[in-house]
């Protein structure tokens, strides 16, 4: 058998095809480049659109930027799934990447993309965590912590120099993200002290979109990779696999201008034809039914089994919907506690909900859940939350979505209950990782005490949940009732006792 390391690199194997920079993407990980990446390339090969990709990586500690550069920006993806009933896999070289850079380490080069008359797009994938007002985003001459510092900066070199509004259209999975983008940029604009007209500029030039994005990316293809690469015939270490699937829905809804939503949805419709792509994009009147939906199931069951499933030793989604205990854990949760709270015929609901739960069942995808646990802390309160909330509003206890709190709580103790290996906690909420460490370090979760010292101080967090979850009845006996649980006996015994 040949060896992977005697093969030529895929940049040896494949041309690079030179591309007008059009679209400047804030990240460069797994799911920006198995799907909007794939769109552009896809445009592209229908149409004249003739549109390149610029790269930046929004986090100084890690990313893949150097990577790509050494591969001249070329990587394969795979998209595998059922289609009609059968199981299908595919593969192509995205060749739409023309540049990256890290702005930590090339600033100057980043802020001078801002003077191109070629560039029409921002589009950013930076986690839920990623649109945040940053207060200590003052020094605008070297590289903003947040990501809407960054482009703030960026803007306002745009404003100094072409003054060329853009199409601005984050993919973060929180709502109204491109008006909440839009409403931090002028925030932070005014905590700079920066001119009214400037200010003016960016909400009046520049156009800001609604999205929701879906398609399950599980990421480098651990397992295959080297069969992958052996039947391609090229080395590629930023391969990517993600499902056949796929549905960007876009809006332009805005506080400021709602007559305005309609002109700006048309404008970037023409801007951006994947429309004549045949690809699944959707320019709607509203993203709200489409994105609840889409968040609370699939997202939210993402979110819901990670902990439960990874401290009870399973590594994919497709293993934990496939175990009798586990799989029954995600089901209910679903169909008890999610469905109910969407404003959407529940035959419509069920109908969805059915599909999620067989793309998860997809034969190609192992979707580890350690790729889905990034930032928990914050995808528990944007994916999870509204509905423990509602369904409290209506007098019920949703037992599975708070046993999965429990379970996060137990997982940034950094201990795989399984056997006892150290979890590789991931937050940029690093505050939360700390925080736990303390907790459990001074407690111990295996008893009611130590247990309800750590979930009070956790409820109570206000300031990050929105609300003392303390506050409401039955919340806290429950959560420390399955911390004791979850930390005393095997997790499956643990969930048997709250399953139907």
């Amino acid at each position: 058998m040949a060896d992977v390391k005697s093969l030529p690199l895929i940049n040896e194997v494949n041309k690079k095809e030179v591309k007008k920079v059009k679209i400047m993407q804030f990240g460069e990980g797994n799911f920006l480049r198995a799907f909007v990446d794939w769109i552009i390339n896809s445009t592209n090969k229908a149409t004249d659109f003739n549109a390149g990709v610029v790269v930046v990586q929004p986090i100084e500690q890690f990313g893949r930027v150097k990577e790509l550069m050494d591969a001249d920006g070329l990587y394969t993806l795979y998209l595998q799934g059922l289609q009609d009933g059968k199981a299908v896999r595919q593969h192509e070289v995205i060749k739409c990447v023309q540049d990256g850079l890290n702005p930590y380490l090339a600033y100057d080069k980043y802020l001078k993309y801002a003077e191109s008359e070629d560039l029409q797009f921002i589009i950013s994938n930076t986690t839920e965590a990623g649109i945040a007002f940053d207060p200590n985003d003052t020094d605008l001459t070297k590289t903003p912590n947040s990501y809407p510092g960054k482009l703030l900066a960026f803007l306002k070199r745009r404003y100094e120099t072409i003054k060329k509004g853009l199409f601005i259209i984050p993919c973060e999975l929180i709502d109204h993200n491109g008006a909440t983008l839009k409403e931090i940029l002028v925030k932070l604009a005014k905590h700079n002290n920066m001119d009214e007209e400037f200010i003016n500029w960016i909400v009046e030039e520049n156009k800001f979109y609604n999205t929701l994005v879906d398609r399950i990316v599980p990421g480098y293809p651990r397992n295959d990779a080297e069969a992958f690469q052996l039947d391609l015939g090229y080395q590629d270490q930023n391969m990517v696999v993600g499902e056949i699937f796929h549905l960007w829905c876009i809006d332009a809804q805005t506080t400021e201008c709602p007559n305005c939503a309609k002109k700006n949805l048309e404008a970037l419709k023409e801007a951006l034809p994947t429309e004549k792509a045949g690809l699944n994009v959707l320019f709607v009147d509203s993203i709200v039914p489409y994105k609840q939906r889409k968040v609370k199931i699939l997202n939210g069951s993402h979110t819901t089994l990670v902990p439960v499933s990874y401290l009870a030793g399973v590594d994919a989604v497709k293993e934990t919907i496939e175990d009798p205990v586990l799989g029954k854990f995600v089901k209910e949760f679903i169909f008890d506690e999610v469905i109910p709270t969407i404003d959407i015929p529940e035959d419509q609901m069920i109908a969805y909900s059915n599909s999620v739960l067989e793309r998860y069942m997809n034969p190609y995808v192992h979707h580890l859940l350690m790729s889905i646990a990034l930032n928990s802390s914050a995808k528990y309160k944007e994916r999870v939350l509204p509905t423990v909330l509602q369904n409290l509003e209506k007098g019920k206890l949703p037992v599975h979505a708070l046993f999965s709190l429990a379970a996060l709580i137990t997982f940034y103790h950094g201990v795989r209950l399984s056997d006892g290996s150290k979890i590789d906690l991931q937050d940029t909420n690093g505050w939360f990782i700390e925080l736990l460490a303390k907790l459990w370090n001074e407690n111990d979760g295996k008893t009611e005490a130590g247990a309800k010292a750590i979930v009070t101080e956790v409820l109570g967090l206000k300031d990050h949940w929105g609300v003392d979850l303390n506050t409401i009845d039955g919340v806290n006996e429950f959560v420390t009732k399955s911390l004791v649980a979850i930390n005393t006996m095997p997790m499956r015994d643990a969930i048997k006792a709250i399953i139907k």
